[in-house]
């Protein structure tokens, strides 16, 4: 169940940065919807296993973008 969750939430990070440059968390929670930190990690997790994403510190916050 949880890596089926871990699968959605991922996608739906993915779509929101596919065609940025990247965003920052909280641009990435607005735009796929998420309404919980945990929820946003767990996704992130998922696609740094992948390496579909890089991140970065940018203003104290955590930055990503798609490789």
């Amino acid at each position: 169940m949880l890596k089926e969750k871990a699968g959605a939430l991922a996608g739906q990070i993915w779509e929101a940065l596919n065609g940025t440059e990247g965003l920052t968390q909280k641009q990435i929670k607005k735009a796929a919807k998420l309404k919980a930190d945990k929820d946003f990690y767990l996704g992130l997790g998922w696609l740094l296993r992948e390496d579909k994403v890089e991140t970065s510190e940018l203003e104290g916050e955590v930055f990503v973008k798609l490789v």
